[in-house]
């Protein structure tokens, strides 16, 4: 595209002035002082008389249906009124214009119709979309048989009702017609026939009508070509417009033929092929796209976000001042947004959108995918301030724009504001509400946005089927979820979805099987997020090693877990502790190239930390290429899990100088770094920190620094900041002061905390097992006796710990005495065995 695209980008002129189609200064009849404003042929009628060929000419080129009504009127006065020729070229300007109220008045007015009448009339109300009326507007023109005798140009456009109504078998009734009356040997009808039959997704009679036509001309291969592409055929239409070369037919493909095979692979998503064929028209065919063609190629580069393409593309437009088309600019618009570039979009829109509302609407939709509410609602409320009427995609983006930034509030206000306003909501609306209760967990409001799909019956359409069946399932109620789904009339593959995933969140696992036979039964194969529904519910509900068996299994079965699957089983991995599983969804993720994406990161930097492997933490963490501040946090977090103070503290100085902000949970991480590592100071520094970063501490943030002080032998200053904290402290804060105490044989203070301790947990024999160890410590023996009599007394025991080992069949845990292992019996023998060897040896060596 280099020929097209070589010459640099200039500069975008100033938009021409907007000049008024009802100025009167351009519109009136009579300027005499001033010919030259009038129209073309406008002065021939200053001179007497006027005849009905000087009409003629002039209704002929008239564009405004003002201009049009003062040269009706004029031809009244004239002594033109009833004249057959001059009525019925008035009545054809006023179809040409669309002025559909007056080319009925005239044509129920006039004395004689003829054919060129009928022809007229007929145009203006297919234009007008009124097809059942054209329809019955044609059967009377039949019944006038006898009078006005059928000619070849009216088949043109009575097909196009046929094109309206998608009715093929009317369009044979009139292609019959047009055999019988021989018309079908007309270029023109058979052109219209070809349209018609593409357009009603009869694509065979299309080609035969086409391969029976005796003169073809360029329209008629353009036809046959956006047949094709109108039923998705792009490939089929490619091989047409190669074939109409000269050997072929005698024609080559115009700037209409490319302009229309390009657009069908665009909007076919072939973006890539698309692009290739405008290459393709330019180098090959020498021709320079027009404002359609370069319509249909913005929308590729966009959705591939091809920025340096489509600002070539720009200054191609600015370059053949294609300003003025609204689809050029529009696709403009849309294009830097997509490529996330606003800036650029928006002088766009400011300097040459006609400011309609499909451009607002794709400059609304671009602010919030850029994270850019306030301007988003800025330019919603622009748009009533200009008299720009919002439409229903107007406020479905500014919902959807809601509920995807979790402004719910916002969301569900602006939801009343469209009712108040009378604007109808359609599925798409209520499917963004109803996400919005789903995040929200909001089931009254829920129920609500319900009952308005009820009242407008769209609870049977898939989509808000679908979003009702999400949101009952994420406020736990799966018997209304099951109600909701059984009234969804065409249930699609993410209905399922829903509702499978819905039981498996609700523990209700034994419905599984049976939902997925009733899928199969109702013609959808499971996919990957039935699946991924499936190991989320189990993960959620703590059932790590069914969702890890589910994983496995989809592996047998070719189906191929996605990025989201591979996040989920590295956080059950976590909760288990299971390295050599992690391991293996680690390699997993590799072989499918999933390990480089920084979320991914993150989950196996917490999997190995929690498995106690900080080496390939560090390794996962070098991979990574531009990390996040959630990816760092894990690092940090894996840091001072495993008391690693040191790298963990530079690690977070390396953040602050890479212009890293910091977060609640970075700070957290660091705290507890500085608890293992004994970092007063730079705890002290850190903490500070936190107020530099506009970041809120929390109970979290207090407890460790009060553990670091309680370490540091700073007990009373700890304790000060207990009795001034913010918020109540809780077991973890009272804890972490006792412990200091026991490290300090501090009694007087350890005995308050231990009281505020058994306060909070009076049940946890932990609190008086850290009460007696203090008194322990510091030799009151007579105390420590009476708080294990008191144990003793309550019933409590000390919990014992636990630990596990990892095999091929799984991870087996053991507490001390534990005999409830399936080999216990085994793992005793051989421990009797072995106690028995070592016995031996000491005797032995005795």
């Amino acid at each position: 595209m280099h020929t097209l695209l070589s010459e640099p980008l200039t500069p975008p002129p100033p938009p021409p002035p907007i000049h008024s189609s009802t100025n009167r200064a351009s519109l009136s009849l009579f300027h005499p002082s001033n010919p030259n404003t009038n129209p073309p042929h406008l002065t021939n009628l200053y001179h007497e008389p006027p005849s009905s060929t000087n009409y003629a000419s002039i209704l002929d080129s008239c564009g405004s249906p003002t201009l049009g009504k003062q040269l009706h009127a004029h031809s009244i006065k004239s002594g033109f009124h009833g004249h057959d020729f001059v009525t019925t070229k008035l009545l054809q300007m006023y179809a040409r214009n669309c002025s559909f109220e007056n080319a009925c008045h005239v044509f129920d007015t006039m004395p004689f119709r003829n054919l060129h009448s009928w022809a007229a009339l007929l145009r203006v109300h297919v234009e007008m979309g009124f097809f059942e009326e054209a329809f019955f507007l044609f059967e009377q023109l039949l019944y006038e048989g006898a009078r006005v005798e059928l000619d070849f140009f009216v088949f043109p456009v009575v097909l196009k009702i046929c094109c309206g109504f998608r009715g093929v078998g009317l369009g044979r009734q009139l292609h019959g017609m047009a055999l019988k009356h021989e018309f079908v040997k007309n270029v023109y009808v058979g052109n219209a026939l070809i349209d018609m039959y593409g357009k009603c997704g009869s694509l065979d009679e299309a080609k035969k009508t086409l391969e029976g036509m005796p003169q073809k001309d360029c329209v008629s291969w353009n036809s046959m070509i956006t047949a094709c592409v109108a039923n998705g055929l792009v490939y089929e239409a490619l091989d047409l417009l190669q074939n109409m070369s000269v050997a072929k037919c005698g024609l080559a493909p115009n700037l209409v033929s490319w302009s229309v095979v390009i657009g069908g692979f665009m909007q076919n998503g072939y973006d890539v092929e698309s692009v290739k064929l405008l290459a393709r028209m330019v180098i090959e065919a020498g021709m320079r796209p027009n404002a359609q063609t370069l319509a249909s190629v913005l929308p590729a580069c966009a959705r591939m976000q091809w920025l340096h393409l489509g600002m070539e593309l720009h200054g191609y437009v600015v370059r053949h001042v294609f300003f003025s088309n609204a689809f050029v600019v529009n696709g403009l618009v849309d294009m830097y947004r997509r490529c996330g570039d606003m800036k650029s979009a928006f002088k766009v829109f400011s300097r040459f959108s006609r400011k309609c509302a499909a451009s607002y609407n794709a400059m609304i939709a671009g602010y919030w995918e850029n994270g850019n509410v306030f301007r988003a609602k800025e330019l919603f409320d622009q748009m009533e301030q200009e008299g720009v009427e919002r439409d229903r995609i107007s406020w479905n983006s500014m919902i959807s724009g809601y509920v995807d930034s979790s402004l719910l509030d916002e969301a569900f206000s602006l939801f009343r504001d469209l009712l108040k306003e009378g604007i109808e909501p359609d599925s798409f609306t209520l499917g963004s509400v109803l996400a919005g209760c789903a995040d929200m967990a909001s089931i009254r409001q829920g129920k609500e946005i319900h009952s308005h799909a009820i009242v407008r019956g769209l609870q049977s359409k898939s989509f808000v089927g679908g979003a009702l069946v999400e949101m009952y399932c994420k406020c736990k109620d799966i018997v209304a979820a099951q109600m909701a789904f059984d009234d969804v009339s065409e249930r699609d593959l993410p209905t399922w979805n829903a509702l499978i995933s819905g039981y498996a969140r609700s523990t209700q696992t034994e419905k599984i099987g049976e939902l997925l036979q009733k899928m199969k039964r109702d013609g959808f194969e499971p996919n990957v997020y039935t699946w991924n529904g499936i190991i989320a519910g189990y993960a959620e509900n703590k059932q790590y090693d069914s969702a890890m068996q589910l994983f496995t299994e989809m592996q047998i079965a070719n189906l191929r877990p996605d990025i989201y699957t591979v996040g989920i089983i590295l956080a059950a991995c976590s909760k288990l502790a299971t390295i050599q599983r992690g391991k293996q969804v680690h390699a997993y993720s590799i072989r499918a190239g999933h390990d480089s994406d920084v979320h991914i990161g993150a989950a196996l930097v917490d999997m190995y930390a929690k498995c106690g492997d900080v080496k390939h933490c560090y390794h996962v963490y070098n991979r990574i290429s531009n990390p996040n501040l959630v990816f760092h946090n894990a690092m940090l977090t894996a840091y001072a899990m495993h008391g690693y103070e040191e790298e963990g503290i530079a690690l977070f100085h390396r953040m602050l100088a890479g212009k890293v902000r910091p977060d609640h949970v970075t700070f957290l991480a660091v705290l507890s770094s500085c608890v293992h590592a004994g970092s007063l100071e730079i705890g002290h520094e850190c903490f500070d920190l936190m107020l530099t970063y506009n970041v809120t501490p929390t109970l979290k943030h207090y407890t460790c620094m009060i553990d670091l002080l309680s370490r540091a032998g700073k007990l009373h200053e700890a304790y000060e900041l207990i009795k001034n904290l913010p918020m109540e402290a809780d077991a973890v804060t009272w804890n972490a002061l006792l412990g200091g105490c026991f490290i300090h044989s501090e009694v007087a203070l350890g005995e308050i905390a231990a009281e505020k301790l058994i306060e909070l947990e009076p049940n946890n024999p932990g609190n008086y097992v850290m009460l007696a160890n203090l008194y322990a410590s510091a030799g009151k023996w007579h105390y420590l006796a009476q708080t294990r009599q008191l144990m003793k007394d309550m019933g409590m025991q000390k919990s014992p710990g636990c630990s596990w080992i990892e095999d091929r069949d799984g991870i087996h845990v053991f507490v001390a005495s534990d005999k409830t292992h399936k080999r216990a019996e085994e793992m005793y023998s051989i421990l009797d065995n072995l106690t028995n060897l070592i016995g031996i040896k000491r005797m032995n060596q005795l």
